[in-house]
């Protein structure tokens, strides 16, 4: 593994934790020799993690749309700042530089960008570990929503198991690492259908 894409808000949220969570995986991605790969701007708690993982001496990679950019969210810190056309585009890069993705809290777009990419994992259109880093319950409803989709027959036990969960960065991080691929992909079996 040798680089982790952070999903997070463009917001601090209402609670210290979600800087300290941001601030702390910033520090343990660059503690480990990981580059962070993130969606480049330099509020909320995407701008937290990456200058955390800058003052540890970091290599951070933002990529950001045009559009953004031009409203001069781009954080002018990094390693490399990306720009590409569009938020589809965004999302792709990201998930080329990336062989695992975390989502720190965040808002609609932040969960938005992680589902897309745990999606893609149920496809089998990648192979990489998606997690929901959590601090103070945030990500609890969400999980509990995917284990009601299971139980109600929405979600397989086996796609299910593509999300991860963990509060701790040093242990996201080495869970991260350990992880092997091991859900069949969504359309291969024909019960799934």
């Amino acid at each position: 593994m040798k680089a982790i894409a952070v999903f997070t808000g463009s917001r601090v949220g209402t609670r210290p934790e979600y800087a300290a969570l941001a601030v702390a995986l910033g520090r343990a991605i660059a503690g480990h020799g990981l580059e962070l790969v993130f969606g480049g701007g330099k509020v909320g708690l995407m701008g937290i993690c990456a200058d955390a993982a800058i003052a540890e001496g970091g290599t951070v990679i933002g990529v950001m749309p045009d559009a953004l950019n031009e409203r001069e969210l781009g954080h002018q810190s990094l390693t490399r700042l990306e720009i590409v056309p569009s938020m589809h585009a965004r999302k792709a890069r990201m998930a080329d530089l990336a062989d695992a993705f975390i989502a720190l809290p965040g808002g609609f777009g932040t969960m938005e960008e992680f589902f897309e990419v745990l999606t893609w994992s149920q496809l089998g259109y990648h192979g990489k570990p998606c997690m929901l880093l959590d601090t103070a319950g945030y990500w609890l409803p969400l999980l509990a929503m995917a284990d009601h989709a299971t139980q109600e027959g929405f979600v397989l036990e086996r796609h299910r198991s593509l999300l991860l969960h963990e509060t701790d960065p040093a242990v996201a991080i080495q869970r991260l690492r350990d992880w092997k691929p091991s859900a069949t992909p969504k359309w291969a079996d024909p019960a799934d259908r």
